[in-house]
């Protein structure tokens, strides 16, 4: 049967969550294999496992449990490596790139900070702050309206300033947030977003990155601020050395450190 992987830690982990229940309906308890100084926690994999809700919880359930008393390093939902045999093989072959992110990780947790503009706060801002727009909508409001095309031309340069505006939000967010982290990770554009940082921050003392988060909504009150955390740091789980030969060990570093 083939093993569903959630995360590796060191055989020495205070706490391993084994007899939990993972992924899958009925679920799977977790069990933990060790290889030297290092352990898998895994479960058997269940046939057509798909991204529902109530997986994806046990999922993220079995990494908050075991990150609650040591570092972990989480996999992506879906990891599913051929059978236990080629999980050991991963953690013996890949043993020395696995301890030094553990080390790194030791004591730290991840925070995702998701930025967007409040529209209208957002536009009444462009309004006061930029000459060039200022200057179209006066002449639009002295023309009783403005014509199609002064219309279509205060539309353009507005879209402009907004979008201008979120390239400077997302500059001055990250340059007030950086200096309370250990790590920086830059996620993918998205639409709805103008800017996505997942920050590494210890997991005893978050309080200057909490800080800093309110400061910035207070300091501009036209972006709307979401902060999910603390969660395992899979933005900072880097992938390793490259995958010995061998489709058995590939899908344990498949998804390491991937959005």
């Amino acid at each position: 049967m083939s093993t569903y992987v959630y995360g590796i830690t060191a055989s020495s982990h205070p706490s391993l969550p084994e007899g939990m229940e993972g992924v899958g309906k009925p679920a799977r308890p977790v069990r933990i294999l060790k290889e030297g100084s290092l352990a898998a926690i895994v479960s058997d994999a269940p046939e057509g496992l798909r991204p529902k809700r109530n997986d994806l919880l046990a999922h993220q359930n079995v990494l908050s449990e075991a990150g609650s008393a040591g570092p972990v390093l989480p996999m992506r939902f879906g990891n599913v490596a051929p059978d236990d045999g080629a999980v050991t093989s991963v953690l013996a072959e890949r043993a020395e790139h696995y301890l030094e992110r553990l080390a790194t990780l030791e004591g730290k947790v991840e925070y995702n900070v998701k930025a967007s503009h409040d529209e209208q706060a957002a536009l009444h801002r462009v309004m006061a702050d930029n000459p060039e727009v200022q200057s179209l909508a006066e002449a639009n409001r002295q023309a009783g309206g403005g014509s199609y095309e002064q219309k279509l031309q205060l539309g353009e340069a507005v879209v402009a300033a907004l979008q201008a505006r979120e390239a400077e939000d997302a500059v001055e967010l990250h340059r007030l947030l950086e200096p309370t982290a250990e790590a920086v990770s830059v996620g993918p554009e998205s639409t709805g977003w103008l800017a996505n940082l997942s920050l590494l921050v210890e997991r005893d003392s978050p309080g200057a990155f909490l800080e800093a988060v309110e400061e910035a909504r207070k300091a501009y009150p036209h972006i709307e601020l979401r902060v999910n955390g603390p969660l395992p740091p899979y933005s900072f789980v880097e992938p390793g050395p490259s995958e010995p030969a061998g489709a058995a060990s590939e899908p344990m570093g498949s998804h390491m450190g991937q959005e």
